[in-house]
């Protein structure tokens, strides 16, 4: 633990997080996503901001985009960027590169533009394609159905820990070619890295990420460098095959492990909590369990897992009703998206037969749309169909915990009883 880099950040967070603070309870609409409570339900925040002028200049200093058709603009235009022109973090940087607080993960290719992104995005992008995401099906109808089927018997459980977890940390395991999987280790470091995806907030989540990234790395680590004496076809072995950098290689591994289990397992989630507050969906989908793919889409657009994407321009781009200069940081409400009036009739109501299905930004859009978007369908189809064939009472019960984060928007824990 180095005390200097913590006296200072732990300096930097104290001013943001008063800052911030002061902010918010002034009625600026971002930074109140920040806090409690409206970080705990964002849609009248999210309402404000789609209905005021757009882009929306927040008194952070970055632009905001809410509505549907500005967010795809954002999302699909080559000229809207993820790095600035020096290649620092959106926001700023201390010393050059990520920002410790604004950036403290290594997110690989997410966390680049062309070409280095386009490169690695297609270095494993064979892995994810449409016929390998249908080998694919045995297996997470295999894994949903006996998780399924051991949580009936318990009758009461935690959602997020007996089933939205172990299943996609299962499948993304056996695609990497991660043996003896820890379900629960897996968990608590997507937590920690979850925590600090859309900034550090205490320097207490900062070290349990740092110990969270250290643990996952050492164990990626170990398995790229007995890839390259003893090759195996899964993903990690192709890395070690096509001899990529060990750096690279490991964080390109932790990336597609902790996004291929971690955005699952909270679309699943919010499915559930969505259908299940209503009744009526949950009813609906019980009755007929092959309308699971209507749900994974309703879900997605009622409840993104990822509630914005960050870009900026490195030239003078006309959006909206303003001209945004080069390296204004623009946010685009990926979340608020899904409940545009203008695309979206009653988009407060979870409706398994809305007309618009599909039509979200919950995968995001462009040379960025989500490499994995194919098979966390596949798996919310698979989970939604068992749970509801074999629970159709289902419901919620006290002891929710939602995660305080404004980029991913999840629950930590959810019981429910049958």
């Amino acid at each position: 633990m180095d005390l200097r880099r913590d006296v200072a950040l732990g300096a930097r967070l104290a001013v943001v997080r008063a800052g911030g603070l002061a902010l918010a309870l002034s009625g600026d609409p971002v930074l109140r996503l920040l806090y409690r409570p409206w970080i705990d339900d964002p849609t009248r925040v999210q309402r404000r901001l789609r209905e005021a002028a757009q882009p929306y200049a927040s008194r952070s200093g970055v632009l905001v985009v809410a509505t549907a058709a500005l967010c795809r603009e954002v999302v699909r235009d080559r000229r809207f960027l993820v790095r600035p022109r020096d290649g620092g973090s959106l926001g700023g940087s201390v010393e050059g590169g990520r920002d410790p607080l604004l950036e403290p993960v290594d997110l690989s290719f997410l966390g680049m533009d062309p070409p280095e992104h386009t490169r690695l995005r297609r270095l494993v992008g064979g892995f994810f394609t449409p016929a390998r995401v249908d080998a694919y099906a045995p297996l997470v109808a295999r894994l949903a159905e006996r998780l399924a089927d051991d949580a009936a018997r318990r009758g009461s459980f935690d959602l997020v820990a007996d089933v939205a977890t172990p299943l996609p940390v299962a499948v993304i395991a056996e695609i990497l070619g991660v043996p003896d999987v820890d379900a629960g280790a897996f968990a608590r470091w997507g937590q920690a890295v979850g925590a600090g995806l859309g900034g550090v907030r205490s320097l207490r989540a900062l070290h349990r990420l740092d110990g969270a990234v250290a643990e996952l790395r050492g164990l990626l680590g170990d398995l790229l460098e007995r890839r390259r004496h003893d090759p195996t076809d899964d993903l990690i072995g192709h890395l070690a095959a096509e001899d990529v950098d060990a750096h690279e290689a490991v964080s390109l591994a932790a990336l597609l492990l902790l996004a291929g289990f971690e955005t699952t397992s909270t679309l699943l989630t919010n499915a559930v909590a969505a259908m299940t507050d209503a009744r009526e969906p949950w009813a609906q989908l019980a009755a007929h369990p092959d309308r699971a793919g209507d749900a994974v889409e309703e879900a997605l657009r009622f409840d993104a897992p990822i509630q914005f994407t960050a870009r900026t321009p490195h030239e003078t781009v006309r959006l909206g009703e303003r001209d945004v200069a080069p390296d204004t940081v623009v946010m685009a409400m990926l979340g608020a998206a899904g409940r545009d009036p203008e695309v979206h009739a009653d988009p407060d109501v979870f409706d398994l037969d809305r007309p618009t299905k599909g039509e979200h930004l919950a995968f995001s859009g462009g040379i960025h749309y989500c490499l994995g978007a194919a098979l966390a369908r596949l798996e919310g189809r698979a989970a939604l169909a068992a749970l509801a064939e074999r629970m159709p009472t289902l419901h919620r019960v006290p002891g929710a915990v939602r995660r305080r984060s404004l980029l991913l928007r999840s629950y930590q824990r959810l019981p429910v009883s049958v």
